[in-house]
Parts: structure tokens; C-alpha cells; sequence
């Protein structure tokens, strides 16, 4: 389906728990392209553009983005019940297997063998938020004033090692008024 195509009007609530049942299934791990997979491309129940608006509100709220969209789109579609729906559909599965390997990791931590698979199960965790990003990234082309206040954000946090909150502080309103400078061009 296109990118521009129109998100859903309304999603039924048994409909809610098991996308993000299976969302929560799936992206065990690196849960935001799952996130976006699921809503965008194989429910359709919000644009490329509205799950972008969310997952950055999602961003700068405390706790996890992906956490934070279900809390909207669950809200948007259901109110509280929606939101609760959502909430369990995506924690459920993941509960379950981190208990399980919280509880394995406890008699295997020393082992070098898991050690080195906890290395790279978090380089894949790098990989696959940077993938979602420029997939992102591709299908909203972004235009240039906005990707340099991208630019400036992963220069102030990633390589500067800023403190991240005083950096969002700061890009939140340059971001408002960027994109409000871009719609009037």
C-alpha cells in the first residue's frame, strides 16, 4: 500500500490487544519496526506520517517510545480501555520471556559463550533502531532544516555524550518551528 494512504477511523478492541499482542510477540527485542510493521503496513491504522507524529511524542515522554504509542493509539481508538488493551497485548509475551531468561541468565551469566551472545544481541538491537529510522526517514523525507536539527541531535547526544534531556529541551522547539517554517515554504 502506499505510504500516503489514510489510517483507519476506528479499531475494535479485541482488534487493539492482538496487533500489539503480536507486536509484542515479534519485536521481543526491537520492538519499534515490528511497531511499525504491524500498524502501518499490515493493519493500516495510521499513516507512515501519524505513526512518525506518535513515536516521537512517545520519544520525549519518559519511559519506552513504543510503550508510549501504544498508550496513544490505544487512547485514539478505545480511550482507557484501549489503552490498557494495548498495553497488555504488548508487555504479555515479552513478561513471560524475560522472566524465563532472567531466570536462566542467573545460572549461565558466567559463561563465555552467553556473554558474547548478550554482545551481540545488543549490536542487533543498534541495528535494527538505526534500519527503522531511515526507513522512517525515507518515507517522510524529511527536508533539509529538519535533518540538520536530526544532525545536531545525534552530534550533541551520541558523539558529545550530552545529557539528553537539556538536548530534547532544546530540539523540541527548533523541531515545532522548523516544520512550522516548512509548511509555510
Amino acid at each position: 500500500m502506499a505510504a500516503g494512504h489514510e489510517g483507519r477511523d476506528t479499531v475494535g478492541k479485541a482488534e487493539l490487544f492482538l496487533g500489539f499482542l503480536k507486536i509484542g510477540m515479534l519485536g521481543f527485542g526491537g520492538i519499534a519496526p515490528w511497531a511499525r510493521h504491524v500498524i502501518i503496513e499490515e493493519r493500516r491504522w495510521l499513516t507512515e506520517k501519524e505513526f512518525a507524529a506518535i513515536l516521537g511524542i512517545g520519544q520525549v515522554l519518559p519511559g519506552p517510545n513504543t510503550m508510549n504509542a501504544a498508550v496513544i493509539i490505544g487512547d485514539r481508538f478505545q480511550g482507557v480501555p484501549g489503552v490498557l488493551l494495548c498495553l497488555l497485548g504488548q508487555m504479555l509475551v515479552p513478561l513471560v520471556i524475560v522472566t524465563a531468561l532472567g531466570a536462566a541468565y542467573l545460572h549461565f551469566a558466567d559463561v563465555p559463550a552467553v556473554q558474547a551472545a548478550v554482545v551481540g544481541a545488543a549490536a542487533g538491537a543498534a541495528g535494527l533502531v538505526a534500519g527503522t529510522a531511515l526507513k522512517m526517514a525515507r518515507n517522510i523525507r524529511p527536508r533539509p532544516l529538519s535533518l540538520l536539527i536530526t544532525a545536531g541531535g545525534f552530534v550533541a547526544v551520541g558523539l558529545l555524550g550530552w545529557p539528553l534531556v537539556p538536548v530534547v529541551a532544546v530540539l523540541v522547539p527548533l523541531g515545532i518551528g522548523a516544520a512550522t517554517l516548512e509548511r509555510r515554504a
